[in-house]
């Protein structure tokens, strides 16, 4: 898999490109992550890559130039599944898009910042728009940087445990049951004598009783019932 991510801010994305699950899946060659800086595509002589909104309106706008040169120039190398932008209006992020995304080959994310971007890039160039929560980032450069990470660990040989991935929350729509480890006990606080027992049938039942649970009770509208 490949992502190509275009941003003004490349430095935010150093640290969360570089370590743990996705820098591993990175090293074996699971997955190719190449950050653009946009400023490199811009015509202007200052490296600007923004301008005032026509009609007035405060802030300013990421220009349409930068933007086509760099999505045209890397079209012109391979072709692409999905031009992503992320926005805070885009459709939320969830474990059922992060599946979907995880298995294409070739994908472009394109960072807002600013006041946004020509709307004409989202009208002619961009064929998802993915938001992570209704609220405001000083740019998509994290949006960004959680959205890969989310796909990166679904690719098989990710993570060294690829059922981990399967019973992770959301998955099938509950959220993961409660976990434990050792020791069973611990300021006399006990771990569920079922999960002790060695009966896979009876745990495995336990685990789908408490995911139920949980799910009815902190999220029932993945269940449909509402908030």
């Amino acid at each position: 898999m490949r992502i190509d991510i275009l941003t003004v801010m490349p430095e935010m994305l150093e640290s969360p490109l570089n370590c743990s699950i996705v820098k591993r899946a990175r090293d074996k060659g699971l997955v190719e992550i190449h950050v653009h800086n946009l400023r490199d595509y811009t015509l202007d002589k200052h490296r600007k890559v923004d301008d005032y909104p026509f009609g007035g309106e405060a802030g300013m706008v990421m220009k349409i130039q930068p933007v086509y040169d760099c999505i045209a120039k890397l079209k012109a190398e391979r072709e692409y599944d999905e031009v992503i932008f992320m926005t805070p209006d885009g459709s939320t992020f969830d474990q059922p898009m992060a599946n979907s995304l995880s298995m294409l080959e070739n994908i472009i994310i394109l960072c807002g910042h600013y006041k946004g971007v020509d709307y004409r890039i989202r009208e002619h160039l961009v064929t998802k728009e993915i938001s992570i929560g209704d609220y405001v980032l000083t740019g998509g450069e994290l949006p960004a940087a959680c959205v890969v990470d989310s796909v990166v660990r679904l690719i098989p040989g990710a993570i060294g445990d690829e059922q981990s991935a399967l019973s992770d929350s959301f998955q099938d729509n509950l959220l993961a049951p409660p976990v434990y480890t050792r020791p069973a006990e611990y300021n006399g606080w006990k771990v569920p004598e079922i999960l002790l027992s060695g009966h896979e049938a009876k745990i495995l039942q336990w685990r789908l009783d408490q995911a139920l649970e949980r799910t009815k009770r902190l999220r029932p509208d993945l269940l449909g019932e509402g908030e």
